[in-house]
């Protein structure tokens, strides 16, 4: 299907939005690698496969909806408590979801083809904009991409456990792939 100019809805409904986290430290084995699903998030795509300078993009995530899907490595396989656990910990530690209950996207400039462009933008977590660059691609009807966040460029400071031998890297991978659907 191929998408024409306009606007378009993308969200749970008709797509995946994922985070990656990966370990480090003298610890690493006990920890796991985790794949962390947003279930609930909304964006718009202003599409024009004509001129990409006319496209935008804003997304906004519940962070109360991150749920722990898979933890990959580790000594032990994850547990129901342990993602409980991790839920915990990213709401009151990491992304203090009391004060920040959303993480938002905002382009300031689309570049490139449908075929591979480039969306930057203001990222905006615990109150905290900065710039990113996603990377995606727009084929039969759906967009797919991925990005790269640093959290201490948000001011976050990566989870540590084991009194510091076990460490969450700095860089948190975001990956997307949605159908767009018009509004």
């Amino acid at each position: 299907m191929a998408v024409g100019a306009g606007t378009y809805r993308v969200g749970p409904e008709n797509g995946r939005l994922l985070l990656r986290t990966g370990r480090t430290g003298l610890g690493a084995k006990a920890g796991h690698d985790l794949t962390i699903e947003v279930t609930r998030w909304r964006g718009e795509a202003t599409v024009d496969p004509d001129d990409t300078g006319a496209c935008s993009l804003s997304v906004e995530i519940e962070v109360e909806s991150l749920e722990v899907r898979e933890g990959s490595g580790g000594v032990k396989p994850l547990t129901d408590g342990d993602r409980e656990q991790i839920k915990k910990t990213i709401r009151e530690k990491v992304l203090r979801t009391a004060r920040h209950p959303t993480i938002t996207f905002r382009s300031t400039r689309v570049s490139g083809s449908a075929e591979s462009f480039t969306v930057d933008g203001d990222l905006t977590i615990v109150g905290a904009t900065r710039p990113v660059s996603v990377q995606g691609r727009l084929a039969d009807g759906r967009v797919q991409g991925s990005a790269t966040v640093v959290q201490t460029r948000w001011g976050i400071r990566p989870y540590t456990g084991f009194f510091g031998a076990l460490k969450l890297r700095d860089e948190v991978g975001i990956e997307f792939d949605a159908a767009l659907t018009e509004r």
